[in-house]
């Protein structure tokens, strides 16, 4: 305990991020007291997000309370779904549910135990020889999350004296992953292999490299730059890792991602992916020749550390996977839908940026302008997804919408009028 006197301390205390305590006079403070409040100031600190609800344009955590597919319930109100990722509709999908809920009564609701110990089960590696297929690599390691796939692929691969190159646009979890990992990091600006090249030539001198980039990415919805991306790979003896989380479903010849649309599958060596988008439930994975899923089972932490993959969640993907390949016409109609809403805003006037994807963003500007139309839309009954700060820059703050196959055209026309109206009245067009 610190005595505290008037005549010695002056009479308030400042802590590093510049908040005043008043202290008393005399008396006793608990120095542990005084450091709680300092590391928890910056949460009574933070008020944006509660002047933001207090508007009414708070877009985030709104709870839905029911699903059909492409429409949801929220606030009692049925609303078009244009802001989900669940691209070829699956999550509905009979075959989807039919396997869920056995695997739910054979299994049990967990596994309650890491992969490495008690949690694998035959289904965890009856889809791990699946998505090993599925991508033409030797072997495949599934992980709960997709975020927890890049933790361990790039925490566990790169040591030290070892370096990651990152796309400065690339997931949070591959930016955490390499955060993670005792290797050194260098990110390079959006698709400048220029850049990246002259960063290699520098920084290298031998060692170990791993470049990692999204296969599409989340907030722009262009295509990676594959072709070029394994040519600097090869001229420098980098490892390339791609994550088609966005691109499962959605691109190559049989929906079998970023490499394949490419035609350079054997070229890319690692693939990694997640199941909360085109797989219509949650979960991860890492595919890579056989050696690599080896070492990764013995030395990642995100996959060693955390409980497996729950049996329903498993059983929906192998079963979502299935279909995904069974039924190519939901592919054929996502890109009909993207190229009709694309092709939509376009015509009104709207920029969406070099989107090539079902990922398609509609530019407004300032956040409070891209506030309120989200607000304008959403109570016209379409659910966006507004993008603001640090996800972009301040000034390039958009309603990141995207496209599932079972999205009907009228749907899209509806989206398209609302849209447009409310587009003129805030004078984004």
């Amino acid at each position: 305990m610190w005595e505290v006197g008037a005549a010695y301390f002056k009479p308030f205390w400042t802590n590093a991020f510049g908040a005043i305590y008043p202290l008393p006079s005399r008396g006793t403070v608990d120095i542990q007291t005084l450091q709680q409040a300092a590391l928890l100031d910056k949460c009574r600190q933070f008020t944006r997000a509660r002047e933001v609800q207090a508007a009414g344009l708070y877009p985030y955590f709104k709870p839905i309370s029911e699903s059909e597919d492409t429409v949801v319930v929220i606030e009692g109100q049925k609303r078009l779904m244009l802001g989900s990722n669940n691209y070829l509709g699956l999550t509905h999908h009979p075959k989807v549910l039919e396997a869920a809920s056995r695997a739910l009564s054979r299994y049990g609701s967990g596994c309650t135990g890491s992969r490495f110990l008690n949690g694998t089960l035959d289904l965890h590696e009856q889809l791990e020889h699946a998505l090993a297929e599925f991508t033409s690599k030797e072997s495949c390691l599934v992980f709960s999350t997709g975020y927890q796939a890049n933790l361990g692929l790039i925490s566990g691969l790169v040591g030290r004296g070892e370096v990651v190159y990152l796309d400065k646009l690339d997931h949070a979890s591959i930016v955490d992953g390499a955060k993670m990992s005792y290797g050194d990091t260098e990110r390079f600006n959006h698709g400048d292999l220029a850049a990246l090249e002259r960063k290699m030539d520098r920084g290298l001198s031998g060692r170990g490299a791993m470049i990692v980039v999204d296969g599409v990415y989340s907030m722009e919805g262009d295509i990676a730059d594959v072709p070029g991306l394994v040519r600097v790979a090869r001229k420098f003896g980098a490892v390339l890792a791609v994550d088609d989380a966005h691109s499962v479903g959605v691109l190559g010849p049989n929906g079998d991602g970023t490499a394949a649309h490419f035609g350079l599958t054997e070229e890319v060596d690692i693939i990694a992916g997640t199941f909360s988008k085109s797989l219509a439930s949650i979960g991860g994975f890492v595919a890579a020749p056989e050696s690599v899923i080896h070492y990764l089972r013995h030395h990642c932490r995100p996959l060693m550390f955390t409980a497996s993959l729950p049996p329903a969640n498993t059983a929906g993907v192998l079963a979502a996977l299935e279909v995904l390949q069974q039924e190519p016409e939901r592919r054929e109609q996502l890109w009909a839908n993207t190229r009709r809403l694309q092709d939509g805003f376009r015509s009104l006037g709207f920029d969406i940026g070099p989107t090539e994807t079902p990922i398609v963003p509609v530019l407004v500007g300032a956040m409070e302008k891209t506030f309120l139309m989200w607000r304008k839309l959403f109570d016209a009954g379409v659910f966006t997804n507004p993008v603001a700060p640090p996800a972009v820059a301040p000034t390039q703050c958009r309603l990141r919408t995207s496209l599932m196959a079972t999205h009907t055209f009228e749907q899209i026309d509806y989206a398209l009028d609302k849209f447009a109206r409310i587009g003129r009245e805030l004078g984004v067009i």
